[in-house]
């Protein structure tokens, strides 16, 4: 054995030793006899397989306040913010901060990151930048670049064009955003072209749709019928779908029956949405998040992304999919007991999915792609956002933390404090 992951605990409860040869996982057993150069002690801790942070905007992290901070907080004023500060982006500016966020989701656990990158641009700057950084990186994280009409495939001049180019330079995933287009018909119009582009390159799509509080905003069904005309089943993910909050009963689900038939997977985003929906909501005030449960319940498959970093649409986080889940437990009323591995679930193998990988999970054969909580459950993992004791990119060692010591000093004495039961 190369490295060995010492009495770690699966999400079913069992104590395991995980053993690696290369970058593969070879035994998955308790008490393995062998030994390795490496070997990671998770006393008790969760091992899962790493992290996917299945939706996140790499160009344009850790830009908050530039130009300006976003007053209203609303995702139009983010992206009329975005408008200006992309004027100028330069490839060491996006390669820079890129590179920084990748770093913290790295220490999250995440050794696979879908990132959707502006493509309205006629310099394509960001997409240029993170080819490179895609490359840079590819030993230790795989990247997913989306090329994204962040203002439109046909609300922005020669977006179409652009969105071509893009998949020419070697973008990996088909973007669109129909519900910023200026017309209803220009918005079916960017649903058609990108699952158009997307199965005439041989490409995934992952299309920003209905990410308003609008109950007319109805593109999600187009996208469940040209993904079935085109034959994308399981190819196809539709993100946010924030205003299927505010369908009526009878619409929405007969809208999960087609979106099942067509196989098409939905991303949300509540660290994002919980701030930038029902801004124009007096009282009561709409959560505006996708029918999370509702989804799952009906066999469809749902990720969890954290979307933003430091940006004009969310100026917090830290690159940590456990936050999202975290808020996702208040947010979609997800406190069940078992209800805490499926969110788990939305960050790694439902994630994984989506992103289309094969070769992944916490099984004998698969790619040593793993995570060692600090925390023995679902539920503690997501209640303590537990720091990650280690994370293995393909067999090998490549980010550590040492949780904080806390004590209580009563009656002269310190005693350790470990906020687990």
């Amino acid at each position: 054995m190369d490295l060995i992951i010492r009495r770690a605990t699966t999400v079913d409860g069992d104590v395991v030793d995980v053993g690696v040869v290369g970058d593969r996982i070879a035994r998955v057993a308790p008490a393995l006899p062998a030994r390795a150069p490496v070997e990671i002690d998770a006393a008790g801790g969760l091992v899962t397989p790493s992290l996917v942070e299945i939706h996140i905007h790499l160009d344009a992290v850790l830009t908050v306040g530039e130009p300006r901070y976003n007053q209203t907080g609303s995702l139009f004023e983010g992206i009329e913010i975005w408008s200006e500060r992309v004027k100028t982006l330069s490839a060491d500016d996006v390669k820079r901060r890129a590179d920084r966020a990748i770093r913290w989701m790295l220490a999250h656990g995440v050794t696979a990151i879908r990132t959707h990158v502006d493509v309205c641009d006629p310099r394509l700057v960001a997409l240029q930048a993170l080819l490179e950084v895609r490359e840079a990186w590819r030993d230790v994280v795989t990247i997913q670049l989306v090329a994204f009409p962040q203002q439109g495939i046909y609300a922005f001049p020669d977006g179409e064009a652009l969105l071509a180019r893009a998949l020419a330079l070697g973008a990996d995933v088909v973007g669109g955003i129909p519900h910023y287009e200026w017309t209803r018909e220009d918005g079916e119009r960017d649903v058609k072209t990108a699952l158009r582009l997307a199965a005439a390159h041989g490409r995934r799509a992952d299309l920003h749709c209905d990410e308003t509080d609008d109950d007319q905003s109805r593109f999600l069904e187009l996208v469940a019928a040209e993904t079935v005309r085109l034959g994308l089943q399981g190819r196809v993910t539709a993100s946010h779908t924030t205003a299927m909050h505010s369908y009526n009963n009878a619409y929405a689900y007969r809208l999960m029956r087609w979106m099942r038939h067509a196989g098409v997977h939905i991303v949300t985003n509540p660290l994002d949405n919980a701030v930038l929906q029902g801004r124009f909501d007096t009282y009561p005030v709409r959560r505006g998040y996708t029918r999370v449960k509702e989804l799952l319940a009906n066999g469809i498959n749902v990720a969890l992304g954290h979307d933003s970093i430091m940006d004009p649409w969310y100026p917090l986080g830290v690159g940590d999919p456990i936050q999202a889940c975290f808020v996702m437990v208040h947010y979609g009323h997800m406190s069940g007991y078992h209800e805490f591995r499926t969110l788990l679930e939305m960050v790694t193998t439902r994630a994984a999915a989506c992103f289309g990988l094969s070769d992944y999970g916490l099984a004998e054969g698969k790619r040593a792609d793993l995570v060692v909580f600090a925390a023995p459950t679902p539920m503690d993992v997501i209640r303590t956002l537990s720091p990650r004791l280690a994370v293995i990119s393909g067999g090998r060692l490549v980010a550590r933390t040492t949780p904080a010591q806390t004590e209580v000093l009563l009656g002269g004495r310190a005693e350790p404090v470990t906020f687990l039961r």
